[in-house]
């Protein structure tokens, strides 16, 4: 029973969130009251991300990762990944004066890592590392870099709107509904194949982890630089079909001898 509610908690997470989100949008088009509008971005920004995380521990098979662990990696994954991103991309621009997509890409998906390896080296010094639970601390750390940076897209929409509430609400459905495609898939495909890499390091998992890595770059490089409807629904097919995969591959996949997490004293 515990398994059927785990596997389908995200429709209630899903739901609860849209009725906060549809209760705080009408007292804000009702009273005209701004002190509304951070409440509507926060939920806006998260509603889809955090459902997406319920949804894919829901479908990791060998899922254990403590909920705090969870929180630790969106929270601190997102807003270390989103400054660290933002330095080096505004210093990239003052030096060289553009800063072209392939650059982007390289910058946030090896920011989005700084604190997934930290994880990883902790998990590995504890003997705690199971395959399965990068992707979903991944998924976790993607989640908290999309909501952020969705936050930040819709305050300065607020702005350069003069207080739309329509373009900020558009800002939040676009952004929201196609972040499962973007940084959240990238991050937790990456970090599940750091994880394969600590948990088993051969010339497999090591070429496996960069290749990885560099088709991670490559999808972000194409949903920034070519951008359009196409692209998006391309790259976003792919990204998600992959992790998809990954997960029910997690799911399925069986082990000779238990993992590290299981045989710590």
């Amino acid at each position: 029973m515990a398994s059927v509610i785990r596997r389908w908690a995200w429709v209630l997470v899903l739901l609860v969130g849209l009725v906060l989100y549809l209760v705080v949008l009408a007292a804000l088009v009702d009273t005209d009251n701004p002190n509304y509008v951070p409440s509507m971005i926060l939920l806006g920004s998260t509603v889809v991300p955090v459902t997406f995380l319920t949804f894919a521990a829901g479908r990791s098979g060998h899922w254990q990762v403590p909920a705090l662990t969870l929180g630790f990696a969106a929270l601190f994954g997102g807003v270390i990944g989103t400054v660290t991103a933002g330095l080096l991309e505004y210093d990239t621009i003052r030096d060289l004066g553009v800063l072209p997509a392939l650059f982007i890409a390289v910058i946030e998906e090896t920011t989005k890592l700084i604190v997934p390896v930290a994880i990883v080296i902790w998990a590995w010094s504890r003997k705690r590392l199971h395959p399965g639970d990068g992707l979903v601390i991944g998924v976790a750390v993607g989640m908290g870099f999309a909501a952020l940076e969705t936050m930040g897209y819709a305050f300065t929409t607020l702005i350069a709107s003069r207080g739309n509430v329509g373009d900020v609400e558009q800002t939040l459905f676009l952004r929201g509904l196609l972040s499962p495609a973007g940084h959240i898939a990238w991050t937790g495909l990456t970090c599940g194949a750091l994880w394969r890499l600590a948990t088993t390091p051969t010339a497999k998992t090591v070429i496996g982890a960069l290749a990885t890595y560099v088709a991670a770059i490559a999808l972000h490089t194409c949903w920034d630089g070519i951008g359009g409807l196409i692209t998006y629904l391309v790259v976003g097919v792919i990204s998600l079909s992959w992790l998809l995969w990954e997960l029910h591959r997690s799911n399925t996949v069986r082990y000779d001898t238990p993992p590290a997490a299981s045989r710590h004293s």
